[in-house]
């Protein structure tokens, strides 16, 4: 996590009725030469002002086209850092992403640090090649990752993938990945998923691999205590199809089978009621995605809400602000929306960006406080993210393969829509 200089009492004393007026001068004086984003998890307050709203792949190709027009010089995004990274290596150089709250990381994409990635790689191929095997490891990276992994993956073959094209990223990796046209994909191929176990879980076994024979559990933080191959037996990586990263999400994390069960109990105990359709993220445990009906991307959950049959119910298993949207908009039209859990499912590193670090940032590119910081005296650009020349150039590799294959949205469908990874 980066450190983030404390702002001047001015803003945070703000009301949120005077900060959002400022932000919207500040928007006018800009112009076009700024484009706010604004991903699906942020708070009402702040996906105010997004000109562009969505999940972070989304968001980032919508940056690299609205920056392609020549005018625009800034790109602030609401999100976290990594989401920055990759809008930062899709736009052009003159274009400078900013992350209003410089310390709004993500624990998952934290969870995979590149040293740990180099030691698994190496020990994991030692390991299998003392036991004689010949094939091939693909890795994948979750684009919820540093530039850093991302270059990893694009430097030894491999391709990022998405929520919602993970299912076609990883048949393209069984398949041979770069390698698989030269091979006619005849050598044995193993898959390291990185960093989140739960969406590499759910993804392996939505392609048809028994999870608990062909999947073992490669936990950096085991290596780092003495144990070798991070948990994982030499045997386990052996018989394994797919090396799981030990990474998670620590909002889908909080949904449980049981949840899952108190929906279904409820819909046994009204049976002349609408019945509860439980749809979940496929960052959630597999143990909650066998249980539900859907399990989806953010872009699935919210275009399948939205064409949801008038009187239809729906449990959603997502982030909390999301979910609240979503039922708020449902509502209007007699659909009826809760979340999961009653716990609080929110992405606490994306509630770091508000209305005062925004209006901060917005001040500096201006050149003016007015009078909200003595220290801005002319324009200026303040929490640039850059990725490095030579980390943008590997990561683009393994961005370009991903942006190759279109997914549906969804690792596991039902009746209700009839989708299929």
């Amino acid at each position: 996590m980066l450190w983030q200089p404390p702002l001047p009492e001015s803003y945070t004393k703000m009301t949120p009725e005077n900060l959002a007026a400022a932000i919207s001068t500040r928007r006018r004086e800009l112009g076009d030469q700024l484009v706010i984003l604004g991903h699906h998890y942020q708070t009402d307050e702040v996906i105010q002002h997004a000109d562009i709203t969505g999940d972070s792949l989304k968001l980032s190709q919508q940056a690299a086209l609205v920056a392609a027009s020549g005018k625009v010089k800034y790109v602030v995004f609401c999100g976290v850092h990594f989401m920055a990274e990759t809008a930062d290596m899709l736009t052009p150089e003159e274009v400078a992403v900013i992350l209003p709250d410089l310390s709004a990381g993500c624990s998952m994409a934290d969870m995979a640090q590149y040293d740990d990635t180099v030691q698994a790689w190496e020990d994991i191929h030692a390991s299998l090649a003392e036991q004689g095997w010949k094939g091939t490891i693909v890795p994948i990276t979750y684009v919820n990752s540093s530039a850093a992994i991302k270059a990893f993956v694009g430097e030894h073959g491999g391709a990022c993938c998405t929520s919602s094209n993970a299912g076609e990223v990883f048949r393209w990796a069984m398949s041979g990945g770069t390698t698989g046209r030269e091979t006619g994909a005849t050598q044995d191929i193993k898959v390291l998923f990185l960093p989140d176990q739960h969406l590499g879980r759910n993804t392996a076994s939505a392609y048809g691999i028994d999870t608990k024979a062909h999947t073992c559990l490669y936990d950096p933080r085991l290596t780092r205590r003495g144990h070798a191959l991070g948990g994982a037996t030499p045997e386990q990586l052996l018989a394994s199809k797919v090396i799981l990263w030990a990474g998670h999400c620590s909002v889908h994390k909080l949904f449980r089978p049981e949840h899952c069960d108190q929906i279904r109990a409820e819909n046994a105990a009204n049976p002349d009621a609408e019945p509860t359709t439980i749809l979940v993220h496929p960052e959630c445990a597999k143990e909650v995605v066998d249980k539900a009906d859907l399990a989806g991307s953010t872009e699935f959950i919210i275009r399948t809400i939205r064409e949801a049959s008038v009187g239809s119910r729906w449990a959603i298993g997502t982030e909390v602000h999301l979910v609240a949207r979503l039922a708020k908009e449902a509502a209007a039209r007699g659909v009826a929306v809760r979340i999961l859990s009653d716990c609080q499912c929110l992405c606490t590193t994306m509630y770091r960006i508000d209305q005062p670090h925004l209006l901060w940032v917005l001040d500096n590119l201006a050149g003016d406080s007015a009078g909200r910081d003595p220290k801005i005296k002319k324009p200026k650009v303040v929490n640039q993210v850059s990725v490095h020349p030579k980390v943008r150039e590997l990561a683009l590799l393994a961005i370009d393969r991903m942006l190759a294959h279109a997914g549906s949205g969804s690792v596991k469908a039902g009746p209700t829509t009839g989708a299929r990874a």
